[in-house]
C-alpha cells in the first residue's frame, strides 16, 4: 500500500467517522445521498484497514509484571547494652521488649514486627512478621537468626516474602484480521484458559470473552509510547509492554520453544539432600523425557499443564529436578492446601514431646479461654482431635459447598469475626462427628494448631521452627498468619520445592531425615493408613489419612497404594512405597481442580511409574 494511503488511513482511524449532515434546508438531496453512499463505502474501507493497522500494532506478546519488596528488609540490629535494649532496621529504632528469654518488637505505624527467643549469649532465634501490601493481603512469619557481632549485640538479615503479581497476554491477528487474545497469571490464574475477543475502535480495545461475549473488559494502545493500558476487571488499569517471547517466563514454560530436553542432574546443596543421576537409582529416562518434553511443547494458547516444578527422589536421593514458567530452586512456592498435612504431624509430635493431648482429646477442651460458643450443641462435645485430622467432625463446614458457612472463602472474606478459632468453634453441627464419611473442611484442620498452642504454650511457627523446619534442614519459609496474628494451619506455607519434598521423604522413611527421628514411625503409619474416605473423583477411590489423601493408581498389570498432601493449583506431594519413590509438583492451575488433579491421577502413573517399572 502506497505510504500516503497509509497516512491517510491512519488520520483517519485517529479522527473517527465525523458526523452526517443534510443538505441545505435540512433537506438530504440526491447529491448528497450519493455522496454519503460513497463516504460510507470508503469509511468501511478505511475502518477495515484501521483495524487491520491496529491489530498490526498490538499483535503479539505483552506483559504487565509487578513486584513489591517488602518495605522493612535489610540488617536488622538488636542492642542490648543499655537497660532499654532497642532494634533498628530500615531507617527505623523501636525498643525491644523482654520476658524471660523472650523478645519481641513492633515498627510504627504497623510496619512489621519481630518475635523471638534468647537461645544463648551467642543467638537470638525468632521470625519475622512483614505487614500486608496491596498484592499480598496476609501476613507472614519469616524466620530470622541474630548472631552476636559485640557485647550484647545482635544482627542478622531480614528477606520477607516478595509480591509479585504478573500479567502475560498473547494477541494474535488472523489472516482475515481478526484479533483474539489469552492472558497468563501464574500467581491468580484469574483468567483460565478463557480466549477474548478484541474489538478495535481507533485506539479503543474492546475484549470480550468468546464463551460468554457478556464478560469482557477494555482498554487502549497508545501509539506514542506503544504500551496498552488494560482496565482489566476488579483492577485498577495496567500498564502492558511489549516484551520478546523469549522474555516471557510467565507464558511460555521455557524461552527457547524448540528446545529439546537434555536430563541434568540435580545440583547438591547444603540443604540435607543427597543427588543422584537417573541410571544411579535404576529409573528409564525415556518416559520423564516425555513427560518433560510434553510440559515443554504444550499449546499456551490452551495450557493443560502449567507446571511450575517437578522433583523426583527415589531411594532418598533427588534425581529430578525441573523448573518452568521462570520459576527456580531459591523460590518458595505457595503450597496451598498441601501444606495442611503439617497440621496432624505439628500434633503428633507435640504428644510426642508430653503435651497432654492425643487423638481422643476432646477437641472443644483445648479452648478453655473462650467462655462459650454460638450454636450449642451436644454433639460438639464428643468431637475429638482425631475428627478434624480425618475431616469427620460434622461441623457446617465444607470447602467445595460455597454456602456453607465454614467455608474457607466464606471464613477468610467475612470481618465480622477476625479469629478464626472462635469463628469455627462457634459454627453449628451439620451430622455426628467421626463415623467414615469425609467432608473437606480447611477451618477443621486449623483447629489442630490451636489445640497444639495450647497444649504446648508455644506460637506455631515457633513451634514448627524447632520442631519440624530445623530438624527437616529447611532454612526458608513463610507462614501465612491469621488476622489475630496466629499461624494458620488450614494451608499457605510457602515453602521451596525441595523442601516441600522432604515432607514426602520424611514420611517414607518412617518419620526419620538423614537419621534423625522427626517424627514417630507409629504415628507414620496410623497417618497414612485409611481413616476416611472422600466421595470418589472421576473413578478414582479417595481415601484419607490424618491429612494425606490416599489413592490407588493402576499402571499395566499392578495397582500402586500412594499417599499425598494436595493443594489448589496443583501443589502436590506424593509418596508411593512399593517403588520408594517421592514425586513433587507445584503449578498454576487454580481453581481448575479437573485440569491439575489429574496430574496425580494420570501424569504419575502414565510417565512417573513406567520410568521405575521398566527395568
Amino acid at each position: 500500500m502506497r505510504p500516503d494511503i497509509i497516512v491517510a488511513i491512519s488520520e483517519a482511524c485517529d479522527a473517527g467517522n465525523g458526523d452526517d449532515r443534510p443538505g441545505p434546508n435540512g433537506i438530504m438531496n440526491h447529491s448528497r445521498r450519493w455522496k454519503i453512499t460513497l463516504r460510507a463505502a470508503v469509511l468501511l474501507l478505511i475502518a477495515s484497514a484501521c483495524h487491520a493497522q491496529v491489530g498490526a500494532h498490538i499483535a503479539g506478546i505483552w506483559a504487565s509484571e509487578e513486584v513489591i519488596p517488602s518495605a522493612i528488609h535489610g540488617v536488622l540490629i538488636i542492642d542490648g547494652q543499655k537497660l532499654e535494649w532497642r532494634a533498628t532496621i530500615s531507617k527505623m529504632s523501636t525498643p525491644v521488649q523482654r520476658n524471660k528469654d523472650a523478645v519481641a518488637f513492633v515498627l510504627p505505624n504497623g510496619a512489621g514486627e519481630f518475635r523471638g527467643r534468647v537461645v544463648n549469649s551467642n543467638t537470638i532465634r525468632g521470625h519475622w512478621i512483614q505487614s500486608p501490601d496491596d498484592i499480598n493481603n496476609n501476613r507472614y512469619a519469616t524466620p530470622v537468626e541474630l548472631r552476636q557481632i559485640g557485647d550484647k549485640i545482635w544482627r542478622g538479615e531480614i528477606a520477607p516474602l516478595v509480591s509479585t503479581l504478573s500479567y502475560y497476554m498473547s494477541i494474535q491477528q488472523s489472516a482475515e484480521g481478526s484479533l483474539t487474545a489469552v492472558i497468563r497469571n501464574p500467581e491468580r490464574n484469574r483468567f483460565g484458559r478463557n480466549v477474548y475477543q478484541i474489538d478495535v475502535h481507533g485506539d479503543a480495545l474492546s475484549f470480550s470473552e468468546v464463551k460468554n461475549p457478556s464478560q469482557g473488559f477494555t482498554g487502549n494502545f497508545d501509539r506514542i509510547t506503544g504500551r496498552l493500558s488494560v482496565s482489566l476487571p476488579d483492577s485498577q488499569p495496567r500498564q502492558f509492554g511489549r516484551i520478546k517471547n523469549e522474555h516471557a517466563r510467565g507464558f511460555y514454560p521455557r524461552f527457547a520453544q524448540d528446545e529439546t530436553y537434555h536430563y541434568l542432574k540435580p545440583v547438591a546443596e547444603d540443604d540435607g539432600w543427597s543427588t543422584a543421576s537417573l541410571s544411579d537409582v535404576g529409573l528409564d529416562p525415556k518416559p520423564l523425557t516425555e513427560l518433560i518434553e510434553k510440559i515443554l511443547h504444550v499449546d499456551p494458547a490452551n495450557n493443560a499443564l502449567n507446571i511450575q516444578s517437578l522433583l523426583i527422589a527415589r531411594h532418598g536421593k533427588l534425581l529430578l529436578e525441573e523448573y518452568f514458567y521462570g520459576f527456580g530452586r531459591e523460590r518458595t512456592h505457595d503450597m496451598r492446601s498441601a501444606s495442611k498435612t503439617f497440621a496432624p504431624m505439628l500434633f503428633g509430635i507435640a504428644r510426642e514431646h508430653g503435651a497432654k493431648i492425643d487423638i481422643d482429646t476432646p477437641m472443644y477442651s483445648q479452648f478453655p479461654k473462650y467462655k462459650e460458643f454460638a450454636n450449642p450443641d451436644p454433639r460438639k462435645t464428643k468431637m475429638t482431635a482425631r475428627d478434624l485430622m480425618t475431616m469427620t467432625s460434622g461441623l457446617a463446614c465444607d470447602d467445595n459447598n460455597d454456602d456453607s458457612p465454614g467455608n474457607e472463602d466464606v471464613m477468610q472474606q467475612q470481618t465480622a469475626q477476625s479469629d478464626w478459632y472462635k469463628y469455627t468453634l462457634d459454627l453449628p453441627m451439620e451430622r455426628d462427628p467421626g463415623g467414615e464419611k469425609a467432608v473437606y473442611c480447611s477451618a477443621g484442620m486449623n483447629l489442630l494448631a490451636g489445640m497444639v498452642e495450647h497444649a504446648t504454650g508455644r506460637w506455631i511457627p515457633e513451634f514448627f521452627d524447632e520442631y519440624v523446619a530445623k530438624p527437616l534442614q529447611i532454612a526458608t519459609y513463610h507462614w501465612n498468619l491469621m488476622p489475630t496474628g496466629e499461624g494458620y494451619a488450614g494451608g499457605g506455607l510457602q515453602l521451596r520445592p525441595r523442601d516441600e519434598l522432604k515432607l514426602g521423604q520424611l514420611y517414607l522413611n518412617g518419620g526419620e531425615w538423614n537419621g534423625r527421628r522427626v517424627v514417630s514411625n507409629d504415628w507414620v503409619t496410623r497417618s497414612t493408613s485409611t481413616q476416611s474416605r472422600f466421595e470418589p473423583v472421576f473413578g478414582v477411590d479417595h481415601e484419607y489419612g490424618y491429612g494425606w489423601h490416599i489413592y490407588h493408581l493402576k499402571n499395566g498389570d499392578r495397582t500402586f497404594r500412594v499417599y499425598a498432601a494436595g493443594g489448589n493449583g496443583g501443589q502436590i506431594v506424593m509418596v508411593i512405597p512399593d517403588l520408594d519413590m517421592v514425586v513433587g509438583f507445584n503449578g498454576w492451575a487454580y481453581g481448575e481442580f479437573p485440569k491439575w488433579y489429574k496430574w496425580q491421577t494420570e501424569l504419575v502413573p502414565q510417565f512417573i511409574i513406567p520410568a521405575a517399572r521398566s527395568r
